[in-house]
C-alpha cells in the first residue's frame, strides 16, 4: 500500500524533526559529561553500569528533545488569521 502525498510529507517532517532534537539531545548529553555538570560524568562514567547509565541518560534526552522540537515545528506550522 502506497503513502498518498499528505502522509509522505508528514513522515518526513516529522523525521527531520526527530533528527534536530537528536542531534541537540546528543550535543547537550556529551557536553553534560565532558563538562562534567554535577558530577555527572563522574558518577555514570564511574559506575560497574555505565552503559545502563549512558543509555537511561541518552534515552530521556532524546525523547525529551525530539518531542520538544516535533512540538515547535507543529506549532510553527499555525497560521495567524485573526
Amino acid at each position: 500500500m502506497a503513502l498518498s502525498k499528505p502522509e509522505r510529507e508528514a513522515i518526513v517532517f516529522m523525521a527531520k524533526h526527530v533528527t534536530y532534537g537528536f542531534a541537540g539531545a546528543l550535543t547537550f548529553g556529551v557536553g553534560i559529561l565532558a563538562l562534567d555538570i554535577g558530577g555527572i560524568g563522574t558518577l555514570a562514567l564511574g559506575s560497574e553500569q555505565w552503559p545502563i547509565n549512558l543509555l537511561m541518560l541518552f534515552g530521556g534526552l532524546f525523547v525529551t528533545f525530539s518531542s520538544v522540537a516535533i512540538g515547535v515545528g507543529v506549532m510553527g506550522l499555525a497560521e495567524d488569521k485573526y
